[in-house]
């Protein structure tokens, strides 16, 4: 934890002469850009297992042909395929749980008022008025129409553009590529789950960027809007 207050200090440092009293706003944004940048290829394995699911859908309508009536040999048939051909149903969950060690990390930077047996400097870092270390049920006692209350309508808006274009190409993407099925409309195991899910997860980020810190939710947002312009990019 310490170690990596310092990096963030010693960033917005660089960072102050451009950015002034965001600057450690805009270190959390360069750090979130490097950590997709690390798990990148991964989304691009991750794509291109979509892409071989889909091309497996011709093999699959042949199975369901052949074991039409035993659906739990369909099922074995299907997974043993999906084996063979080296494409697992749920890859593409990997990157986003990649993730969760660097929110985690974020979030109790500036949850702690202490670093090291020492005060936590970056608790005294904004974006623009609102306090790093700060919620929004705290940038509320100011007034929904204050310089804190304003920062995060400004999130919330970004949040709520970015969730609905992610939605329209969630949407799209499951229409154009079904989910992989085993018999009677049966969905692969925990496959089903996840398609019926993923159009609104990035609904969710909004309840995040309310409960928690605003060093993490500024994390969640660059996060996700990458996320977004990264799927509309590999998957068309």
């Amino acid at each position: 934890m310490s170690v990596f207050a310092n990096l963030v200090e010693h960033l917005a440092d660089l960072l102050q002469p451009l950015f002034g009293a965001s600057a450690a706003a805009t270190a959390i944004v360069l750090f979130t850009a490097l950590v997709r940048l690390l798990v990148h290829p991964l989304s691009r394995a991750a794509a291109r297992g979509q892409k071989a699911r889909t091309a497996l859908q011709p093999k699959i309508a042949e199975l369901r042909k052949k074991h039409g009536r035993n659906p739990e040999k369909l099922q074995k048939a299907v997974l043993e395929l999906h084996a063979e051909e080296k494409v697992s149903p749920l890859a593409g969950c990997l990157p986003g749980m990649l993730q969760i060690p660097a929110f985690f990390l974020l979030y109790h930077l500036f949850s702690n008022d202490t670093i090291g047996g020492e005060a936590n400097g970056l608790l005294g870092h904004q974006l623009f008025a609102a306090p790093l270390g700060e919620r929004w049920t705290d940038a509320l006692q100011g007034g929904v129409l204050s310089g804190e209350g304003l920062v995060y309508a400004g999130l919330f808006v970004v949040v709520a553009c970015v969730a609905a274009f992610s939605y329209r190409l969630s949407k799209r993407m499951t229409a154009a590529n079904p989910a992989a099925q085993v018999g009677d409309g049966e969905q692969l195991p925990g496959l089903g789950a996840v398609t019926k899910v993923m159009p609104f997860m990035s609904f969710f980020t909004l309840v995040t960027v309310a409960v928690v810190p605003l060093a993490a939710a500024l994390y969640v947002v660059t996060s996700t809007t990458w996320s977004v312009v990264e799927r509309a990019v590999l998957y068309r």
